[in-house]
Parts: structure tokens; C-alpha cells; sequence
């Protein structure tokens, strides 16, 4: 029994040993110098500009989920998606896509600070992709407005929004080209889109595009990418338009865009241009004591032994337009009562004539 505690004693000793020979070793061990910081210095002018503007930017940029009610369960909501948004006034007004809320019977609306609201539908435009939405908040930062008719190919631009859900999210890029049409949803197109190489992901719809002033100049609403993610071409409505349509949507629900009194049927121009004839739109029918009627335009008219052709609109303002949806988005560029000149061929014979724009119908 003595020999076998021996034993233990010796076996207990070298284990204790060989641990505290590691002990040892490392207290003989000189301490770790500190890492030295080299000094920075100040941030280069254009890094300082660009936190200055997230910073002022960014309590004015939401975050947008939506729900809607699920096949099983009634009244169950589940969550249908995510967007982004901006205030655009002090009262509660939200601007986002129309994409975003399409479908949706409910939405969210989280501010940066992290206070969340219970959002309602103003109203909303799909031609342009924009809708408007309402939030009961206070303290809330409105986006400074600027203009995108005088933007440049080159001119630096910024992306604020929430892709992929990850919130207060900066992207920087250019402008890469103006004036772009973008195929939307349900066959909608989106006329003259700006072009940026900003990183633009799902999650980022229906945030701002700004200048380097921090002016809103576009609503970022898609991407072309094989992936499904950034390629380097995401696009904005421009920012021209946005302010056409949105106090439109605040004060009434729904956008009217300028009018000249008119009707026609893209079907019929490419019966025009299959013809051979020059493109235009073919006028079918005029309003009665609408613009064009008092400009003396004149429609089609179906007889027994067919169609007569009437008056082709050419041109708006010495722009060719090539059939109705072109005629459409030179007027949507107008404003109510703005005057334009329209090139007008009966025959073989052109004029011009001038009309003031109406409000749609």
C-alpha cells in the first residue's frame, strides 16, 4: 500500500511538473510590445463631404415591410417584402415604388432612429412606379428636393436604402447615362430613367438617389442584372417627374397627366408604319372642345367602304414621336396649361399648331 502511494506521489509529481514547467517558460517571456497607431490625419475633403452627407441624409431614408393576408387562415398576415422610402414632408408623407406595396394589405414604416409606424396608401402611380404612403409621426426630416432636367453624364450620386434588409445602407457611383426606358412591371414602361453604377440591391426600391449637394434626384426603382443582384446599371425615376406626380397622389390619390384631347391605339401607328407611311400617331377621335379640337385636328373616320385616315401627330416641340406611348411621355414631361407645338401631317401636307395641355380625364 506504501509502494502503490509512492507510486501516485511520483506520477502525481511529474504530471504537476511538466505543467509548471510551461508556467515558467512564459513568465520568463517579455511582455508584448503595443501595436503602434499610426496617425491618420484628417479625412481627405471629398471623404468628409460624403459622411457630411450621409449623415444629413440619412434620418430622412425609411425602411418599408410589407404584408399581406395568407391563403390559409383568415385574416392571418404574413410578410410579403421589403423596401426602402423617403419623407418627403414634414406631415408624414412616405414616397416610395408603387412595386414595393404592389399587392401588399398592410405596410410598416421604420424610421432610422428606429421608431416604427403603421402606414396607409395615399395613392399610387404605376406608369411611373411611384406611390405615396402616410405615417402619424413627428420630428420628421423631409429630403431637400433638387432637379434632374440640368444632371450630367459623370456627376457623382448617392444611394441611401436597405438592401437585402441591412438598414442605412451607403453606396456611392455616377451618373452613367440619362434618359434611359426601363421595361417595368405588367408591361409598363418607365420613360427616361437615370443610369448610375451605384450599387443597387433588392431591398434599395424606393430609396433616394442624391447629388453631392444631398439633394434627392431620383427614386432608386431597378436593376439589370443576370444575378439578381448589383451589376453596376440600377436605375432612378427622375426626380423631374417625381415632383410632378407625387403632389398629385398626396392631394388627390391618383396622377392625371397633361392631355391634348385625344385618343388614339398603338395598333393603328404600326398599321401606319407597315403601310409605309412616316411613324406618328394616328389620331382616332378628339375630345369635343379639347385642345386639339379648337387646333382643328382632325380624326379618322370609319365610313362604309372603311377607315379614312385624319390627322398624324409627328412631333411635340420639333420631337419626333413615333406613336402613342412616345407622344404620352412627351407630354408627361409638360405641366397643366403649358403650350406645345405639335407637327401635324394630313396627307402629304404638315403644320404646325400649337395647343395648351388639360388635365386628363
Amino acid at each position: 500500500m506504501r509502494a502503490l502511494s509512492i507510486v501516485l506521489l511520483a506520477a502525481l509529481g511529474g504530471i504537476l511538473g511538466s505543467l509548471a514547467v510551461p508556467r515558467i517558460e512564459r513568465a520568463l517571456r517579455p511582455a508584448p510590445e503595443p501595436v503602434v497607431v499610426a496617425p491618420r490625419g484628417d479625412l481627405a475633403a471629398d471623404e468628409r463631404s460624403t459622411v457630411a452627407l450621409f449623415q444629413a441624409a440619412s434620418p430622412s431614408v425609411v425602411s418599408i415591410s410589407t404584408t399581406a393576408r395568407g391563403m390559409f387562415g383568415r385574416g392571418v398576415e404574413v410578410p410579403r417584402g421589403s423596401g426602402s422610402g423617403l419623407i418627403w414632408d414634414a406631415v408624414g408623407h412616405v414616397v416610395t415604388n408603387a412595386h414595393v406595396i404592389e399587392g401588399a394589405t398592410s405596410a410598416s414604416v421604420q424610421l432610422a432612429d428606429g421608431r416604427a409606424f403603421r402606414a396607409r396608401l395615399v395613392g399610387q402611380d404605376r406608369r411611373h412606379d411611384l406611390a405615396v404612403l402616410k405615417i402619424d409621426g413627428l420630428d420628421l426630416r423631409p429630403l431637400p428636393v433638387g432637379t434632374s432636367a440640368d444632371l450630367a453624364v459623370g456627376q457623382k450620386v448617392f444611394a441611401i436604402g436597405n438592401p437585402f434588409g441591412l438598414d442605412q445602407s451607403l453606396t456611392t457611383g455616377v451618373v452613367s447615362a440619362l434618359g434611359r426606358d426601363v421595361p417595368g412591371e405588367a408591361g409598363i414602361t418607365i420613360r427616361g430613367a437615370i443610369q448610375t453604377d451605384a450599387a443597387i440591391n433588392p431591398g434599395n426600391s424606393g430609396g433616394p438617389l442624391l447629388d453631392s449637394a444631398g439633394r434627392l434626384i431620383g427614386v432608386n426603382t431597378a436593376i439589370y442584372s443576370p444575378s439578381g443582384a448589383s451589376a453596376g446599371i440600377g436605375f432612378a425615376v427622375p426626380v423631374d417627374a417625381v415632383a410632378r406626380v407625387v403632389p398629385q397622389l398626396v392631394a388627390r390619390g391618383r396622377y392625371r397627366p397633361p392631355a391634348i384631347g385625344i385618343s388614339g391605339d398603338p395598333r393603328a401607328d404600326a398599321m401606319l408604319r407597315a403601310s409605309g407611311q412616316a411613324p406618328g400617331v394616328m389620331v382616332l377621335d378628339v375630345v369635343p372642345g379639347g385642345p386639339a379640337d379648337r387646333a382643328g385636328i382632325e380624326p379618322a373616320q370609319v365610313t362604309a367602304r372603311g377607315v379614312i385616315p385624319g390627322d398624324v401627330i409627328e412631333a411635340v416641340d420639333g420631337v419626333p414621336v413615333a406613336g402613342l406611348d412616345g407622344l404620352l411621355a412627351q407630354l408627361d414631361r409638360r405641366a397643366v396649361g403649358d403650350a406645345v407645338t405639335l407637327r401635324v401631317r394630313s396627307g402629304r401636307r404638315t403644320r404646325d399648331v400649337e395647343v395648351a395641355l388639360v388635365e386628363a380625364e
